[in-house]
């Protein structure tokens, strides 16, 4: 019976005692397309100081880092626009705009304070239950609004919401078999795996502004790979970690903590939405036209031999 009511089998969506709630966002082949495209562009983008040739022009262009912050938008946008064209609906968009809306909300509380940001949690625990689709695009638009909200706009923004949105994706695309503690447990582990990456990419990104410096983490234009990389690992690990350490203790302890209860309200929420389901009405009006028939008649029967 509760099969009956998630809806078609095979679409994404499973009943109320299955393995996972439907998928706001539902991939289809030109999504898949895009989100590839886009996290190609996003490794060249994060990384273009590593893998330029030194011989190259990008190695030492200067405004290449402007040049990548204004092309990002437009390949999120493309990326939003094929997943609105997968299946989009109506309910995902609602379910979309209170969750950015939370993450949103909770990115300020912390006030980037030693790196306590609590929206982590709730973009890994999205990502898990409504798929890698859904996650990236609330990721990307979760970044895009506290930026909007805290006034933190500027040419790092894009790469913030790249890499929120991979957070949230990669959530989606963990086993789907864990659950109980050992579930909790994978969502604590990648969470403070994640957190700890996004600092790392996003040190990536605001390394190269520092070039010219007299300093052994700078970036060097041209500098063969072994030496930028090691560069920047030792900017990484003196900048940054007194950051990412507590960003991502925060992340594992608050999904510990509350992760069980808000596990269970996301799927909740989507198995009462009914994402990618369908009503057939005209089986249903059959279905009841045929047990009327069958009462009328079972009724009529009973006056028939009442004396």
């Amino acid at each position: 019976m509760a099969d009956g009511r998630s809806g078609r089998r095979g679409d994404g969506v499973v009943g109320v005692s299955g393995v996972r709630g439907g998928r706001a966002v539902r991939l289809g082949p030109r999504s898949v397309a895009a989100l590839a495209l886009i996290t190609a562009i996003g490794v060249v983008a994060f990384g273009w100081p590593l893998l330029a040739s030194p011989g190259s022009g990008l190695a030492h262009s200067a405004d290449a880092p402007w040049l990548f912050a204004a092309l990002l938008p437009l390949l999120l946008a493309v990326v939003v626009a094929a997943i609105s064209d997968s299946g989009l609906d109506a309910k995902a968009i609602a379910m979309l705009g209170v969750l950015a809306a939370a993450g949103a909300a909770l990115r300020p509380l912390g006030a980037g304070t030693a790196g306590i940001e609590p929206m982590f949690f709730l973009m890994v625990l999205a990502g898990r239950v409504l798929g890698p689709g859904f996650g990236f695009v609330l990721g990307a638009l979760s970044m895009f609004a506290s930026a909007l909200l805290t006034g933190g706009v500027g040419p790092w923004m894009p790469f913030q919401m790249l890499s929120m949105g991979w957070v949230s994706m990669g959530a989606g695309l963990l086993p789907e078999r864990p659950r109980g503690r050992p579930e909790l447990a994978l969502l604590a582990v990648y969470g403070a795996i994640s957190a700890l990456l996004y600092g790392t990419v996003m040190n990536l990104q605001g390394w190269p502004y520092i070039a010219g410096m007299a300093s052994g983490v700078s970036y060097v234009p041209g500098a063969p790979l072994a030496s930028n990389l090691t560069r920047f690992v030792a900017y990484d690990l003196t900048t940054s970690l007194g950051w990412d350490i507590p960003r991502a203790a925060l992340t594992a302890t608050l999904t510990l903590l509350l992760g069980k209860p808000l596990l269970k309200a996301l799927r909740r929420a989507t198995r009462r939405a009914a994402f990618e389901t369908e009503g057939d009405f005209g089986e249903a009006r059959g279905s009841g036209g045929e047990g009327a028939g069958a009462e009328g008649a079972s009724g009529a029967g009973a006056s028939r031999e009442a004396p």
